[in-house]
């Protein structure tokens, strides 16, 4: 059998800039000095002239990207999700968001997987600051192949788009030969019957994994992948909620205004089914590696099974 790939979205992230600058000639990246990190380097040396630095100043980046969007430009503004949708949030929200501005936001390094940067740099809050501005879009890609597509899909989209890029090299499970990105609509990856598992970003890797467990031990789980959580994939929830009748949301984000909550949404209005969530509970992270973080938060294929496996027993 094959190794696994893994790689780290933000590495595709930066990858995918550099490989679609000859095509959109009208694209530009913007840094706040970790270009390094963000790998928006890849880009900058590549296309020197269209890169700026804007260093340590990151509501300010978001101001220039703005205003390059009024000009025609498409701005990729590139940070820590902590600095893009933490610290810049206001400038987001009304100098992005509020003119509907074509301004994509690169957020790396977000979720408990930035590990020994700790707390103050794990940023669980993230996509549910960006659901609350009006017209923002919210993509969250699982693996490379998928990230590297929704980096084109956000430059295809005219209007503000939020991009979720993990640290953590995670499982590259995505046939790049047949994979087809469409925003807005999620992926059902396996389909089942005892309970649907609704996933995104790196946990979607965990959320398979924890279905062939279920599947050997009698269980059969659906598996879908939320990439676009705003706007999420009404239909995909709802059909997979009829025909299993129980969900379990699974993110690398707080169970507090992420995709369980938007989830939620969606069923409480069109369909009162019994979602469980699986993701940060309301608290904070702490420093250590990322796997061991992971596992003690409970954001691993294991605690899917366990979970999963109590929930069909209660049905």
């Amino acid at each position: 059998m094959a190794d696994i790939i893994k790689k780290a979205t933000r590495e595709s992230y930066g990858e995918a800039l550099a490989a679609l600058g000859d095509k959109y000639e009208n694209l530009y990246v913007l840094d706040a000095d970790l270009a390094a990190a963000t790998k928006t380097g890849i880009f900058k040396k590549k296309f020197p002239e269209r890169f700026f630095d804007c260093g340590i100043a990151e509501a300010n980046m978001m101001g220039v990207a703005a205003g390059l969007a009024t000009t025609g430009k498409i701005p990729f503004a590139s940070t820590f999700a902590m600095f893009a949708a933490g610290r810049a949030f206001e400038i987001v929200r009304n100098s992005i968001g509020y003119p509907h501005l074509n301004v994509k936001i690169g957020a790396t390094h977000a979720g408990i997987s930035v590990g020994e940067d700790g707390a103050t740099h794990q940023c669980n809050e993230d996509i549910a600051l960006m659901r609350t501005i009006p017209g923002m879009t919210i993509i969250n890609p699982a693996d490379d192949v998928e990230a590297k597509a929704a980096v084109e899909a956000a430059i295809l989209h005219n209007g503000p788009v939020y991009m979720r890029f993990g640290r953590l090299a995670v499982p590259v499970f995505n046939d790049p030969a047949t994979y087809k990105f469409e925003l807005g609509k999620g992926i059902k990856l396996r389909d089942g019957k005892d309970i649907a598992i609704i996933a995104t970003g790196l946990m979607v890797s965990e959320a398979i994994e924890a279905a062939k467990v279920l599947e050997a031990e009698g269980i059969s789980a659906t598996v879908i992948n939320i990439h676009t959580i705003k706007p999420i994939d009404a239909e995909i929830i709802v059909n997979a909620a009829k025909a299993t009748g129980l969900v379990l949301t699974v993110e690398e984000h707080s169970i507090i205004g992420g995709l369980g909550s938007a989830v939620s949404d969606v069923l409480s209005a069109e369909l009162p089914t019994k979602v469980i969530k699986i993701g940060v509970n309301d608290e904070f992270g702490h420093s250590g590696p990322a796997v061991d973080l992971l596992k003690q938060f409970g954001l691993c294929a294991d605690n899917i099974v366990k979970t999963a496996k109590a929930a069909v027993a209660s049905k």
